[in-house]
């Protein structure tokens, strides 16, 4: 009976959950619509726009409510046309000198709203949507954190759509820290410490803006580039899709085998593990596209894949958090709550968690597929403290690919990582995951949390109680340690 029913489930199209960072196109989750194949414009309705410069609201009272610290959200205009939302807030300790952290979700198109207000912001929605409450774990205890919609066209960020690809995405970035680090009020933070944390497609965003902030900050020192160096000393790269060659077995192997129960049946499993193995399967498909493949051909690659190897594992549980049976309701839905609060705010635009039409651009150039790792390597050799972590309860970038993916890196720590053992990472006296660190790079597998690690709890420890320790050591530039 059981065999038969997750038969039944892999012939039906994907339902998935409420909602997540990865679209379900056509019944496939990440799958790629049969009209990819250019970029779709999106005109500007409103506002006269400030190009080069941020149009914001100052201390709008909404989420951050501790006396004392501030906040600013708004836009970076790069051109006439194109708008980067943005919400900072201000250290709960020490802003003048405490790092500044900056937060990318996934998608790619999905809006780093979901960071803020499911995971580790200064405020969490409430379960049933309709306000927030005080995050006691939030990152802005330690660091100045600057939430960030992109590319163009995600969340409330808005205008014409031009970035199909994780570096020109990158080069949006860079071009908005620099109107941002500009402005009068930001400009005291051009010398802090500067982190990137990012989740999900994150693994390719986290790595890929991390080495083109590196090579801009060298080629100001060069002459060759005019602008403000950022001062990038770490990377955070959670549940992260990066070496998409080396982590897709490890769908087949989690669906099987995992710490909560099998997603799907052995006969599920075995076609999963035929169309990774044959000669025009998967890997070939992956392994071409990264041998000087066309965008055609990365795109066919993630069609492929996602259609029969990503989607039919996941049987009937939600992929972001697999104990729980779809559809999952948590975390909350933030959708309406944003929107209600977005005249205060200062946003412009109606809020969605991803755009699919910014998703349909980066399935056409076939980006989902290309390796990220050489920039990881990149800023892992260059000395950026950098961490990878995932959540043992996560399907989608679960824990046996990532960390297939980090035994794969070729770094100066890399042959130190492969000696050590885990150890057991314990946070407030309770065993919380697994870790291990050599240099400047650390990993760690945080139990019982999902995709979006700091939106779950565990044993006796508080919702995101095990990402704020995590957070912090790696932010005061130290390896992780148990306490």
């Amino acid at each position: 009976m059981f065999s038969s029913f997750y038969t039944l489930l892999a012939v039906l199209p994907f339902t998935g959950v409420f909602a997540g960072q990865i679209p379900v196109i056509d019944g496939v989750l990440g799958g790629v619509s049969s009209s990819a194949n250019l970029v779709r414009p999106q005109i500007l309705k409103s506002a006269a726009t400030t190009p080069g410069k941020l149009r914001v609201v100052e201390n709008s009272g909404i989420c951050e409510t501790t006396p004392g610290v501030g906040q600013v959200s708004g836009y970076g205009d790069l051109t006439a046309t194109e708008s980067i939302w943005f919400w900072f807030f201000e250290s709960r300790k020490n802003p003048a000198t405490a790092p500044l952290a900056l937060w990318f979700n996934g998608g790619p198109g999905s809006s780093s709203m979901i960071g803020l207000l499911q995971e580790h912001g200064p405020c969490r929605i409430t379960n049933d949507s309709s306000s927030v409450t005080l995050n006691p774990f939030s990152w802005n205890n330690e660091a100045n954190v600057l939430y960030i919609d992109q590319p163009v066209g995600v969340g409330f960020s808005h205008g014409d759509l031009k970035v199909g690809t994780s570096q020109q995405a990158a080069a949006d970035i860079w071009s908005f820290m620099q109107i941002f680090l500009s402005d009068s009020r930001f400009t005291k933070y051009q010398k802090n410490n500067l982190a990137i944390w990012t989740e999900s497609y994150g693994g390719h965003y986290g790595p890929t803006f991390a080495a083109h902030f590196l090579a801009q900050n060298a080629a100001i020192s060069a002459g060759t580039v005019s602008g403000i160096p950022l001062n990038l000393k770490f990377l955070g790269v959670g549940d992260g899709l990066t070496d998409p060659l080396t982590q897709y077995p490890g769908y087949i192997a989690y669906a099987a085998s995992n710490p909560y129960h099998p997603l799907v049946s052995s006969s599920v499993i075995s076609r999963a593990n035929t169309s990774w193995t044959s000669s025009t399967g998967c890997k070939s498909q992956i392994t071409k596209c990264n041998n000087g493949g066309t965008n055609s051909v990365c795109s066919a690659a993630q069609s492929f894949c996602n259609n029969n190897i990503l989607s039919p594992l996941a049987g009937n549980f939600d992929v972001y958090y697999v104990p729980t049976a779809n559809p999952d309701p948590y975390p909350a839905d933030i959708t309406s709550y944003l929107n209600k609060m977005a005249s205060k705010i200062g946003a412009e635009s109606t809020w969605k968690e991803t755009n699919n039409n910014v998703y349909s651009n980066f399935a056409a150039t076939g980006d989902w597929m290309r390796n990220s790792r050489p920039d990881l390597e990149t800023v892992i050799n260059a000395g950026v403290r950098t961490i990878v972590f995932d959540g043992d309860a996560d399907y989608i970038l679960n824990f046996v690919g990532v960390e297939a993916m980090v035994d794969a890196l070729n770094t100066k720590f890399s042959a130190t990582f492969k000696q050590q053992q885990f150890q057991t990472y314990t946070v407030a006296g309770q065993s919380a995951g697994q870790f291990k660190n050599a240099g400047t790079f650390s990993y760690v597998r945080i139990y019982g949390a999902g995709h979006e690690v700091p939106a779950y709890k565990f044993g006796n420890l508080a919702v995101g109680q095990a990402a704020a320790q995590m957070f912090t050591q790696i932010m005061a530039n130290q390896s992780l340690t148990s306490t």
